[in-house]
């Protein structure tokens, strides 16, 4: 499996390295067992680990995130309304004219 994609459906091994995203996080961990039946969440954490590596970059992209905001809640007012976005597709005839009359 190692840089492979990875698919629930496929089984892995001890040792074995995976790449797995959750939401927009990207996770490198390692199978440190396998488990013969399904149980709960606290028992699969203890089957896993994350490496090193993948909990540096996490931390960073997580402060980065904090850092550097979305840039939507910087606009004043919010998103345009219906309203806004009517009075934008109102043809150009209606707010002004460059004919020669």
């Amino acid at each position: 499996m190692e840089g492979k994609d990875v698919k629930p459906s496929r089984e892995g091994e001890g040792g074995d390295t995976l790449d797995i995203w959750q939401a927009s996080i990207r996770k490198t961990v390692v199978i440190l067992g396998i488990s013969e039946q399904r149980g709960p969440a606290p028992v699969a954490q203890t089957l896993y680990a994350e490496t090193p590596e993948s909990q540096t970059l996490r931390l960073a992209e997580q402060e980065q995130r904090r850092l550097s905001p979305e840039p939507a809640h910087t606009i004043a007012h919010g998103r345009p309304t219906k309203r806004d976005r009517r009075a934008l597709e109102k043809p150009w005839d209606d707010r002004w004219s460059a004919a020669i009359d």
